[in-house]
């Protein structure tokens, strides 16, 4: 009973680099977020925001979107950087300080605009510019996302026609959803952009098998079924149980999060003992994963056991986008949509791996406003 509860879940449409959120900054994309979870649930302040952000400008984003919110100065504000995690990594840190007692009421998630992240320089003479941080030390093995992914996938036996397979069946969910609405409750409009851009009706196996590979000459990671390069923001409103009693409301409760590591070369399956750990404390009904590659989301869900049809049912990251540090925000939200929203209830699990061999994974239980345990089933 005393563990914290998201009792409001919203995000931004994800809108591809360089689309239709182009001009929007990282605060500029979390403010409305987090004033539309304040406005929803009738809060004026909060104890904290974390937010996580990859490839930002520094300066810690999640203040200065505080700020940009109408928060007040007196809300601190901290940036989270688990590298993809970032934003579910911010979501479980938020608990474990309510845990902790250090607050009873945060602001959490992650955003991320690729589309104005800052050009970087190495200080060498002459200056070098560079795409991305290390993420692990040169004699560790550091490879680039695309490569690790073929390697995971090879390694893990996942061919190219069953990638493909799955990251249709993430664009044909994801349509049906937009279609039929299901976003709709979930999205903050912003810049007058009010529907993900990304989602592909027009996507077939046989356009899917002319792509090619992208990142090696022999793999099987193709820009098809990769995650797209993306802009967005989602956050949460995390509370004790004793305020979300107070308030009467549904929510989600945290049963049990973790993160895990593994080799570097191997990043995309860092994930694995996090979800094993997970599914030690029960049996979700609904699972978010983040898919940045199809080989190497199916090479984790196979290695714990997870049916690839039971994930991602409103599709995922292939077909909405990969917008870095908010990916992992963007999977609670949705399973918020899907388990108290709209009333299915049961278990949910979130969960994703990230660059430098990392992996952040929670599950949660719906509740109803008594606080007592939704059961799974409620029609769809």
């Amino acid at each position: 009973m005393s563990a914290p509860v998201v009792v409001a879940a919203r995000r931004t449409p994800i809108g591809t680099a360089g689309g239709v959120l182009r001009d929007l900054a990282a605060d500029e994309l979390a403010a409305p977020v987090l004033r539309a979870l304040l406005d929803e649930a009738g809060f004026t302040t909060v104890d904290d925001v974390l937010l996580g952000n990859v490839f930002g400008p520094g300066g810690n984003t999640a203040r200065v979107a505080a700020l940009r919110a109408g928060l007040g100065a007196e809300v601190p504000g901290l940036t989270v950087d688990r590298q993809c995690a970032s934003g579910l990594a911010a979501i479980t840190l938020a608990a474990t300080l309510i845990g902790g007692g250090e607050g009873e009421v945060y602001l959490a998630g992650g955003v991320e605009s690729a589309s104005t992240a800052p050009h970087r320089l190495w200080r060498t003479d002459p200056p070098a510019p560079y795409t991305r941080a290390p993420f692990a030390p040169a004699e560790f093995g550091d490879p680039e996302m695309g490569e690790a992914a073929d390697l995971v996938a090879a390694e893990a036996g996942i061919s190219r026609e069953r990638q493909d397979r799955f990251a249709l069946r993430s664009h044909e969910r994801a349509v049906a959803a937009q279609a039929a609405g299901r976003f709709d409750d979930e999205l903050v409009e912003v810049a007058g952009v009010r529907r993900d851009q990304r989602p592909r009706p027009g996507f077939t196996a046989a356009r899917l098998a002319r792509f090619r590979p992208a990142f090696t000459p022999d793999g099987t990671a193709t820009a098809a079924n990769s995650c797209g390069v993306s802009d967005g923001a989602a956050a949460v409103l995390i509370v004790s149980e004793r305020v979300r009693r107070e308030l009467n409301l549904p929510g989600l409760r945290l049963v049990a999060s973790g993160t895990s590591g593994c080799d570097p070369r191997r990043l995309g399956l860092g994930v694995v003992p996090a979800l094993r750990d997970m599914l030690k404390h029960g049996t979700p009904q609904v699972t978010e994963f983040t898919e940045a590659f199809a080989g190497q989301a199916l090479a984790c869900l196979d290695a714990v056991g997870l049916d690839e049809e039971a994930v991602n049912p409103d599709g995922g990251a292939i077909a909405l986008g990969h917008p870095w540090g908010a990916s992992g925000a963007v999977l609670v939200v949705r399973l918020f949509s899907q388990l108290v929203r709209q009333g299915r209830g049961g278990v949910g699990l979130s969960a994703l791996s990230a660059g430098g061999g990392l992996g952040v994974a929670a599950l949660w239980q719906a509740v109803g406003p008594d606080g007592s345990p939704v059961p799974a089933g409620a029609p769809r």
